[in-house]
């Protein structure tokens, strides 16, 4: 099971960032999850980043994908996308309820 999904303008924005930016080999997209309980929700973060210990690992659209085992809960239905809109750009997060 794929947990995050992502659109193709985000994949096309996220390879021109590994290959323009100078992200070291070995390096993939890491999903972070902040916050979760309460009223708030839960808040997410992209970063590069090696995998690391404890990590769940898998490859999305020839992207590696990483994040903690711990957070899936909160990133299963994810999809990411790219949004451009006057002076803004930027990846924004939609989820899915799950069946």
């Amino acid at each position: 099971m794929i947990p995050v999904t992502i659109t193709a303008k985000a994949v096309e924005e996220i390879k021109n960032m590994m290959t323009n930016k100078n992200v070291p080999q070995g390096y993939g997209l890491r999903v972070l999850v902040q916050g979760g309980g309460g009223c708030g929700g839960a808040k997410f973060k992209l970063g590069f980043d090696k995998q690391r210990e404890g990590d769940t690992a898998y490859i999305f659209a020839d992207i590696p994908i990483f994040y903690e085992k711990r957070q899936m809960m909160y990133l299963l239905g994810l999809e990411i996308d790219f949004e451009e809109r006057n002076n803004e750009r930027g990846f924004v997060f939609a989820t899915s309820p799950l069946s």
